[in-house]
């Protein structure tokens, strides 16, 4: 096959090419408007690869996504493009609205011209898979309550109504046009080349600078957490044995409070990179409690037995081996915060150009 994804520079759709490359037969088109957000970096390890090319494009550039599509003739479209962080969607909801809802119905129409004019295998085989979050279903109130595909949409968030938009953009152009597309709404991920805005990069790098540990409010909200490798893994099973027109939830089954996942953090690190001084004592100290959210959700949990028992996938990696691997990750790959932390790494998005 040959895939094209969308935001194949961020942190998830990095990790979907690397997956792709490292361990299948197939090719990948990395398209990317490389936003603060888009790191090419996180693709080093296999952009040498003659089955990686990369575009510079903007999912809002209707010319441009025509030209890519007939030029790459791409068998499928994993689209992960998308503006993200809840925090900034609410100082500034404007890109979330313009990249998300805009963009994802400029690509749908531009994938609708360009399937139309397939014929035969290559258009009854192609899939266009939308990639969308838990947070369009809002919070959980019982304890013992789950995500699953049939819940209401009820969004907190200008980023969580965005992504739910674009989800409702998806299924409509199913319902209208036929195209043949697959949804998957996902847990909080977490792992290598995550951005360091995100809670778990900001608090290793945090304590490692003796920074404060900022956690919101009372730090007992719960998210499902879920390795972004794992993650990977299951938007490929997805793209290439999911059913069309289907919605699949991902989850890691790993219930966690904030302020437990702050703490184990710090307490690795006392392990990994202990403080020095007479009296090192433990990064627990740092931990600091900020004002909440506006709009906080409390709880997210995913039941993920419909992609368990339709794909066979289940994750990997349980919390305690993924955050460890996070971790040690991040230790050892001080100089790509690094080059995040003082934006060398933007310099990147002046020298990106096609892959010949």
């Amino acid at each position: 096959m040959k895939i094209l994804v969308t935001g194949g520079a961020g942190f998830i759709g990095s990790a979907v090419i690397r997956h792709i490359v490292n361990n299948t037969g197939d090719s990948v088109i990395n398209l990317d408007k490389l936003t603060y957000a888009g790191n090419l970096q996180s693709l080093d390890s296999v952009s040498t690869s003659d089955r990686y090319t990369f575009e510079q494009v903007d999912i809002c550039q209707r010319t441009e996504l025509d030209r890519l599509l007939l030029e790459h003739e791409p068998d499928a479209v994993m689209h992960l493009a998308a503006e993200s962080h809840v925090d900034r969607s609410i100082d500034g909801p404007d890109a979330f609205i313009l990249t998300n809802v805009v963009g994802t119905y400029t690509l749908l129409e531009s994938v609708r011209q360009y399937w139309q004019g397939l014929s035969g295998e290559r258009k009854a085989n192609f899939r266009f898979h939308h990639v969308s979050t838990d947070e369009v279903y809002g919070d959980l109130e019982g304890p013992d309550e789950l995500f699953q595909e049939t819940t209401p949409y009820a969004p907190s968030s200008p980023y969580s109504a965005s992504k739910a938009s674009s989800d409702h953009l998806v299924r409509a152009w199913y319902r209208t046009y036929g195209l043949p597309i697959l949804i998957t709404n996902c847990s909080n991920n977490y792992g290598p080349f995550h951005f360091p805005e995100k809670l778990i990069p900001l608090i290793i790098l945090n304590a490692l600078e003796c920074k404060p540990l900022p956690v919101y409010g009372n730090g007992r909200q719960i998210r499902d957490w879920l390795y972004v490798e794992d993650h990977a893994r299951a938007l490929y099973a997805v793209v290439t044995q999911g059913e069309v027109g289907e919605t699949y939830n991902v989850g890691g089954h790993n219930e966690k409070e904030n302020i437990d996942v702050v703490h184990a953090l710090c307490d690795l690190l006392d392990q990994l990179r202990p403080l020095k001084g007479e009296q090192p004592g433990s990064y627990r100290a740092l931990v600091t409690y900020v004002k909440d959210r506006p709009g906080h959700d409390q709880r997210y949990a995913i039941d993920a037995t419909k992609i368990q028992k339709s794909l066979g996938w289940v994750p990997q990696e349980s919390f305690e081996t993924g955050i460890r691997k996070t971790v040690e990750w991040y230790l050892e790959n001080l100089e790509w915060c690094r080059a995040v932390q003082d934006g060398s790494y933007q310099r990147e998005r002046l020298g990106a150009s096609v892959k010949e």
